[in-house]
C-alpha cells in the first residue's frame, strides 16, 4: 500500500454538483491570467505534460517546469515509487518535489508565470502547496476516468504504469487526495479544450490560500 493520507473525499462521493461536464465552459468575458504558479497534477497518462505545455504557450512570459525531470536526473541509485515504496523511494520523491517547488519559485520571482506539472497525490499535494511559497498558487487536478486513462496509455509510445495498476493509482487520486484546487474530469476533452477550461476558471476557482487550502470557489465544478 502506498503511504499516503486520506484527508480528502472521493470525486464520486455522492454529490451531484461534484460531477463536471466534459464540455468546456463558455463565458462572455476574457479570462484573467495574471502572474502565478499553476500546479497541474493527476495520474500517469492524464495529459499533464501536453496540457501544461499548451497552457504555457498561451501565456505571456511563461515557463513549463516538469517535476519528473528531477527523478530522471538521478543516474545511479534511483529508487522508483511502487505501491509499497521503500523509505529511500519516498525520500527521493520528496526531494524531487522540493526541487520542483524551488525552481517554480525561482522562475516566479524572476517574473514568469510558471506552469508546473507532476504526479502529486495523497497528502503530498497539500504538502506541495506549502513547499511552493509563490502566490497566487493555482492547483488544477486532471481526473479523467480509468477507461480514458487506459485508452490513452494504450496509444502512447511508452509505458507509464510499471508495477502500478491504473485502478490503484486512480484510487489514491480519488480517495486519498485532498479536494483542493480545481478538479476537472477531462475524459472526453481534447488537450485544447482542457486548456480553455483552465484559462476560463483556474484564476478564480483554483486559488490556494497562503495557508495551503483552497480559497473562494476553488472546489466548485460545472453541473
Amino acid at each position: 500500500m502506498i503511504r499516503t493520507g486520506s484527508r480528502g473525499e472521493p470525486l464520486d462521493g455522492g454529490k451531484a454538483d461534484r460531477v463536471i461536464s466534459p464540455t468546456v465552459a463558455r463565458t462572455g468575458n476574457q479570462p484573467t491570467t495574471g502572474h502565478a504558479v499553476v500546479l497541474i497534477t493527476g495520474v500517469q497518462a492524464a495529459g499533464k505534460s501536453t496540457v501544461a505545455q499548451s497552457l504555457a504557450e498561451r501565456l505571456p512570459r511563461s515557463v513549463h517546469v516538469r517535476g519528473d525531470f528531477f527523478r530522471r536526473m538521478i543516474v545511479a541509485g534511483r529508487a522508483e515509487m511502487t505501491p509499497d515504496p521503500t523509505d529511500e523511494a519516498l525520500r527521493q520523491l520528496r526531494l524531487r518535489y522540493q526541487l520542483t517547488a524551488q525552481v517554480s519559485d525561482a522562475y516566479f520571482d524572476a517574473g514568469f508565470t510558471v506552469v508546473t506539472q507532476d504526479v502529486i497525490l495523497g497528502d503530498e499535494l497539500a504538502r506541495m502547496t506549502t513547499l511552493i511559497r509563490a502566490r497566487p498558487l493555482l492547483v488544477v487536478v486532471l481526473a479523467p476516468s480509468t477507461e480514458a486513462i487506459a485508452a490513452r496509455e494504450a496509444g502512447r509510445g511508452k509505458t507509464a504504469y510499471g508495477t502500478w495498476a491504473i485502478e490503484q493509482l486512480d484510487g489514491v487520486l480519488r480517495h486519498q487526495t485532498p479536494r483542493i484546487g480545481l478538479w476537472l474530469d477531462t475524459s472526453r476533452q481534447t488537450p485544447a479544450e482542457t486548456v480553455e477550461e483552465i484559462l476560463a476558471r483556474a484564476w478564480t476557482e483554483a486559488v490556494i490560500s497562503p495557508g495551503g487550502s483552497s480559497g473562494g470557489n476553488a472546489d466548485r465544478t460545472i453541473s
